[in-house]
């Protein structure tokens, strides 16, 4: 400003200009430095920007070809794993059939070779051996016993096992000895999963027999605790010997067996069929009749004793015979029977039984002709000689009794007493008393008394079976109460079937390796083939 003093408004004014002029000049300058900076800087920006696009383009290229190789590869595999499922579902497709015909061939086959193998039984006359094998139960875990922890698991450890529908499986082992594998073979074994039903159902096929005319025997035998009277019986009340029939899929062989009697009774033309039961017990080998009564009705139990006839079988004089018409007449006596049954409780068992019981159902079949199992051919000859001796017969024959109102007063009447025949046939149906080791049951006085009867009852029981497997001229039926009254049954006058019941535990090993041993030489026994019941003496009036 200093050089503007003493200047005209005009010069400033030039002046003025002039300086705005030089400084547009310098402003254009900058900007068209500026700007082509700017436009250098964006031409380098969008050449780097379109290399890196080229490359960005390039290698999106060849990771699309590398993807769609994959994509190509795995589409390729996909279907070669397709193809080679379909070609292993063809080839499983194919097992799976063949595997089924394999199996129904085995099965057929099977079922060939026990039939061939009970057709051999019954010509051999050898004693048939089911096996159950009881589930762990809690005194299993050796309670009552001053042992270790360890020593305690050890004998809760389970040894017996069902390798398959036929053997038994048992791991034997002693300390600082390597384990032994020991396998038994018999007809059936059930593992401890097994119901009460399938244990039936391979007993069932003998009760027919028993309406053919043959005598049957079902007998229980294992060490105490083994679950014997469960099998035969079903699970016990609480307080006696009775069991309960209010579960029915839990009931035994005993009221299931006669359940099967009496529906195949009932397949039977009316009055042909009548059966009688008798309960005993064997207890101290001294025989009890558990259905005799007092002069006031009451059931007591009463000694009797055992005889052979002259034709050499057993019989029990003075035996109470009761008529029942049906299964729950049937229950009803056994259980009252039962109640008399003795028991003690052991270390091994709350509720041992300390006798050996023998139910027996006698069978008497009334027969019309000369040939038993075809004299039923005529089904209206057979329901009319029934219908006409039904009034007359029957009752008395039940009742042992001859009276003048036995006497048949007409020709029809008279053909028909003639005609008609009897046969008698028996299922004896025995829950044994157990084994026992005494170490191990704790008993001591009177129950150590019964222990000892019950083991020599047994025992005499193993020998009368050597001595008919040995063919021995002298069989000592007699060394024990028991055995003479099974005599018939044991010698080869019935079908026997022993249900071996063993325990599952260390803890019994040598009770269970004992019983498995009776019954494998049962299995060897041959008795000769069983001779069918003939005819007794024609019933006539008198």
């Amino acid at each position: 400003y200093q050089g503007l003093a003493g200047r005209s408004a005009n010069e400033v004014l030039q002046l003025y200009a002039a300086h705005g002029q030089q400084m547009k000049l310098q402003r254009s300058s900058v900007v068209t430095q500026l700007h082509g900076a700017i436009k250098k800087r964006l031409k380098q920006d969008l050449k780097s920007l379109r290399s890196f696009v080229l490359e960005l383009s390039k290698d999106f290229q060849r990771q699309s070809k590398t993807c769609l190789y994959q994509v190509l590869a795995a589409v390729q595999g996909i279907q070669l794993q397709n193809e080679a499922m379909r070609m292993f579902q063809i080839k499983a497709f194919d097992l799976e059939q063949s595997l089924q015909e394999v199996t129904e061939r085995y099965e057929k086959e099977k079922r060939k070779r026990k039939a061939l193998h009970n057709s051999l039984i019954e010509l051999r006359g050898n004693i048939r051996v089911h096996c159950r094998i009881r589930p762990l139960l809690p005194f299993d875990d050796a309670a009552g016993h001053s042992v270790s922890q360890d020593r305690r698991r050890n004998l809760s450890e389970k040894v017996a096992y069902a390798a398959d529908d036929e053997t038994v499986l048992v791991k034997c082992s002693r300390p600082g000895h390597a384990s032994v594998n020991k396998t038994f073979q018999f007809e059936r074994v059930y593992n401890d999963l097994e119901s009460q039903d399938a244990v039936f159902a391979d007993v069932a096929p003998l009760l027919t027999s028993l309406l053919d005319g043959y005598n049957v025997c079902i007998m229980a035998y294992g060490q105490t605790g083994s679950g014997k009277t469960y099998t035969m019986l079903g699970p016990q009340l609480e307080g006696n010997s009775a069991f309960s029939i209010e579960e029915e899929s839990e009931l035994g062989i005993i009221p299931r067996a006669t359940q099967e009697v009496f529906r195949l009774i009932s397949e039977k033309p009316p009055g042909s069929y009548w059966v009688e039961v008798s309960v005993v017990e064997v207890y101290n080998n001294e025989i009890f009749d558990l259905l005799a009564k007092d002069n006031y009705g009451k059931v007591f139990g009463v000694k009797r004793d055992v005889v052979t006839t002259r034709e050499g079988k057993s019989d029990v004089p003075l035996l109470t015979q009761e008529t029942v018409e049906n299964a729950s007449e049937f229950l009803h006596l056994v259980n009252k029977g039962l109640q008399l049954r003795v028991t003690h409780p052991t270390l091994v068992h709350a509720h041992s039984s300390r006798s050996h019981l023998v139910v027996t159902l006698t069978i008497t079949t009334v027969v019309f002709g000369d040939n038993f199992g075809t004299s039923w051919e005529d089904e209206q000859t057979s329901q009319r000689l029934n219908k006409e001796v039904a009034s007359t017969f029957p009752q008395k024959m039940r009742d042992n009794k001859s009276t003048s109102s036995s006497r048949p007063s007409t020709p029809v009447q008279l053909e028909a007493t003639e005609k008609m025949k009897q046969v008698k046939t028996r299922l004896q149906l025995v829950d044994l008393a157990g084994s026992e080791c005494v170490g191990m049951s704790g008993v001591t006085g009177a129950a150590l008394r019964e222990t000892s009867f019950i083991n020599r009852s047994l025992s005499a029981l193993a020998d009368v079976l050597g001595a008919i497997a040995e063919q021995r001229a002298h069989v000592p039926y007699r060394n024990s109460k028991l055995t003479h009254l099974l005599q018939d049954s044991v010698g080869g006058d019935a079908k026997l079937l022993v249900m071996l019941c063993i325990s599952p535990g260390q803890k019994y090993l040598t009770e269970s390796m004992q019983s498995l041993g009776f019954g494998t030489r049962a299995r060897q026994v041959q008795r000769g083939q069983v001779k069918k019941k003939t005819f007794s003496v024609p019933s006539k009036g008198k």
